[in-house]
């Protein structure tokens, strides 16, 4: 009766955590270029009453044994890199990524991160950077007198400027890609960095040998399905509920145990 109390506590845990994933994922759903979490979890070891395939006579053998579960863990929060939803902007400097990759990024004390949000500015000397201020790798500047900036699928930029009857390239998009992008390390303000677990970053032209395109004019959203996670919060819910009951059994029948008389 005791392992019951244990098991049901670690399965509340176990929703706690669940919902806690559910809950980061209906709060970034607007976020741009976030990846949904998904909570994961693994039995823990049983406890072994009898093992299958004991005897129980000269001819015969127990075909199942008895084993009773201790409860449950969690094991990972996996990162789901599936393709978000597009929303044309009309900003000539937001770009999204149509594929595998990630823009880079430099952060202020020389790390290279990764995002897929592609809401870009320019600084006050006309380079390209993210809504903190961290520079586009390789780091591209915008001439003043820039009338019209493309980014073409390769990502190439160019520039029409003031007087010219012909744009001029100014500088390329390089995506960055790894075997195991869930290894990745979230920073938070929509950047990660490369871990042991996700590989170094590969990096190459958009368009090219597995790497995405660039769309310019088009922002790429989170790939949050609030009816999917409307769906996780209430099946967490319920499952939370169903172990906060099984407590609350095992507790009176602790207390029918304590009860009796001779």
């Amino acid at each position: 009766m005791i392992r019951s109390l244990y098991a049901a506590a670690t399965g509340m845990k176990a929703q706690q955590l669940s919902i806690d994933a559910v809950s980061n994922n209906i709060a970034n759903v607007n976020t741009t270029g976030y990846k949904k979490q998904r909570a994961e979890f693994a039995d823990l070891m049983y406890q072994v009453m009898e093992y299958a395939g004991t005897s129980t006579s000269a001819t015969t053998i127990s075909p199942t044994g008895i084993e009773v579960g201790l409860g449950v863990r969690p094991t990972a929060i996996q990162k789901i890199f599936s393709q978000g939803n597009y929303k044309e902007t009309g900003n000539q400097l937001d770009a999204a990524i149509s594929g595998d990759g990630f823009f880079q990024i430099q952060l202020p004390d020389g790390t290279t991160a990764y995002t897929r949000a592609g809401a870009f500015k320019l600084n006050e000397n006309g380079a390209i950077v993210t809504a903190d201020g961290y520079p586009l790798l390789p780091q591209v500047i915008v001439p003043a007198d820039t009338t019209q900036l493309t980014i073409g699928a390769d990502g190439t930029i160019s520039v029409m400027q003031a007087g010219q009857t012909q744009s001029a390239q100014i500088g390329q998009f390089e995506l960055a890609n790894f075997i195991n992008p869930a290894g990745l390390h979230s920073l938070g303000d929509n950047n990660y960095v490369n871990t042991t677990a996700s590989g170094d970053a590969v990096v190459g032209q958009p368009g090219l040998n597995g790497f995405g395109q660039t769309r310019q004019l088009f922002l790429e959203l989170s790939n949050v399905q609030l009816v999917d996670e409307m769906t996780d919060l209430i099946t967490g819910q319920r499952a939370y509920e169903a172990g906060s009951k099984a407590i609350s059994t095992s507790d009176e029948m602790l207390s029918t145990v304590n009860g009796l008389k001779r």
